[in-house]
């Protein structure tokens, strides 16, 4: 079980990953997005996962390299992602966007590279493309988003390395107890993107009696129950207060029946994209 902070899931290549790292999405390039990560890291946070699209990785590595020179610690102490966004599915865009990434970044590797979305008809070729970053050596880890069932079948049908991540929406209504199963049987660890459904989930009077019990914040109640459920989770948050409170989750465990509560408020209820249905 997890009991701080720095605990780390070993990938199916042996390379290990924080449990707990914190999300950037929706923060725009500026000093809030530098103070934030630099905080994150100061506070003990060792994994940051951004994406090209959010149009921050020059902030992010900005704040990276800060908080890395203010704790004393090295670069690979600190677990780094980024994605690959649609646009740029295809062997050659895709080994292209990678360097862009790195070259924002301000960093020579990558611990982690995703395919941000399953583009039906591309994602092949993207992978192909990740495959040759990871066997030469340029990336420490290579997975999937958002990628369903079915398309990690057909991935695999072709890949000569599965996938040792897949980062999905993930949180009490929407727990994807299918989708871990199959992930779980391939040794590719499951990862939550919105744990706490964009704060929806806050005012939940189920996760409220829970939290109240356990003498907890909602949010802490829901990213113990990841932890517990074997999900690597990255919470987003600017504020320092909240970044501390995020990863101060490691005091306590949930009861099994707490853990079977919050697992039946499922509805299959998304606040993002459907992976079977998008048009971008």
């Amino acid at each position: 079980m997890t009991n701080n902070l720095q605990d780390t899931i070993t990938l199916h290549n042996g390379t290990e990953m924080p449990w707990l790292g914190i999300g950037v999405f929706k923060v725009e390039e500026g000093p809030e997005l530098v103070q934030a990560v630099q905080t994150a890291i100061g506070h003990g946070y060792r994994s940051i996962d951004t994406a090209a699209i959010y149009g921050n990785e020059a902030g992010v590595g900005q704040g990276i390299r800060e908080g890395i020179e203010k704790a004393s610690i090295a670069r690979e102490a600190v677990f780094v992602t980024s994605k690959v966004w649609n646009a740029d599915l295809g062997y050659e865009a895709t080994l292209a966007a990678y360097e862009d990434s790195l070259n924002k970044l301000g960093l020579d590797y990558l611990d982690l590279y995703l395919i941000h979305w399953p583009v039906q008809g591309k994602y092949k070729e993207a992978w192909r493309a990740l495959e040759t970053l990871y066997q030469a050596g340029r990336v420490k880890a290579i997975g999937v988003s958002n990628f369903q069932i079915h398309h990690l079948e057909d991935l695999m049908k072709d890949a000569v390395i599965k996938p040792m991540v897949n980062q999905v929406e993930y949180h009490p209504r929407l727990t994807q107890k299918e989708l871990q199963a199959f992930c779980r049987q391939h040794d590719i660890q499951l990862a939550a993107w919105s744990p706490l459904m964009q704060g929806q989930l806050l005012d939940d009077p189920d996760l409220q009696e829970i939290a109240t019990r356990y003498g907890k914040s909602v949010a802490q109640i829901i990213i113990r129950w990841d932890l517990q459920n074997g999900v690597v989770t990255i919470p987003k948050s600017t504020k320092e207060h909240r970044i501390v409170e995020n990863a101060a989750v490691f005091d306590f465990q949930l009861t099994d029946a707490d853990m079977q509560r919050i697992d039946g408020l499922n509805l299959n209820q998304r606040v993002g994209p459907d992976p079977d249905n998008f048009d971008f």
